[in-house]
């Protein structure tokens, strides 16, 4: 079933009016999603503190250094390859980490499909680089699972700020608990405002 349905929808609208008046202003928002696997929770990586156009700049000058992107490709780039890729240091580590953790057999992406929120949550985290908000994104768009709001992600925070008038982060985590099931529909429609209030089509 797509995040964006209409039992969701009928759902959001009732409990808050804020839900019907983003569908109003903006219609439905896009069913965003990615391809499962390595290379997006790379590309999730890179989008850490940083714009989704930066990011992706410097996602296309890595992959430019690679024949292939693969776990073990990576693995064979030095420091200075990917300091001239614009990767930074830390986010350098992050890849080599998650690149290792692949290959070692202790991170199985695929495995990641059959598995509930809170085992995936467990087994992305253990990686180094990867906090919640990089597992929660990968777990929405990747995986498609339909009660996540990630913790931290900036947009999402001052959105709901906004519309509710709220003061602080777990605030903004307390409200979210009130769209479950359906956590990632309510994320969707706040990044629609979001975006469209700033002329832009796609978060990050």
């Amino acid at each position: 079933m797509s995040i964006i349905n209409q039992h969701a929808l009928d759902h959001l609208s009732r409990i808050d009016s804020n839900f019907q008046n983003i569908l109003n202003l903006y219609g439905l928002p896009p069913s965003w999603s990615r391809p499962p696997g390595f290379e997006t929770l790379c590309k999730i990586i890179l989008e850490q503190q940083v714009s989704l156009e930066s990011a992706r700049a410097a996602f296309f000058k890595l992959e430019a250094c690679v024949d292939s992107f693969t776990p073990e490709q990576i693995l064979r780039l030095d420091a200075d390859t990917m300091k001239r890729a614009t990767i930074s240091r830390q986010k350098a580590t992050y890849l080599l980490a998650l690149s290792r953790s692949i290959i070692d057999g202790d991170l199985n992406l695929a495995s990641t499909t059959r598995m509930s929120s809170k085992e995936c949550l467990e087994m992305l985290t253990r990686v180094k680089g990867i906090g919640p908000w990089t597992a929660n994104v990968y777990l929405m768009f990747a995986l498609q699972h339909t009660d996540i709001f990630p913790p931290g992600d900036i947009a999402l925070n001052n959105t709901v700020k906004e519309l509710w008038q709220l003061e602080n982060n777990q605030q903004v985590l307390d409200r979210s608990k009130s769209w479950q099931p359906f956590r990632t529909a309510a994320s969707y429609l706040l990044w629609h405002y979001y975006l469209n209030k700033r002329g832009r089509s796609h978060p990050g």
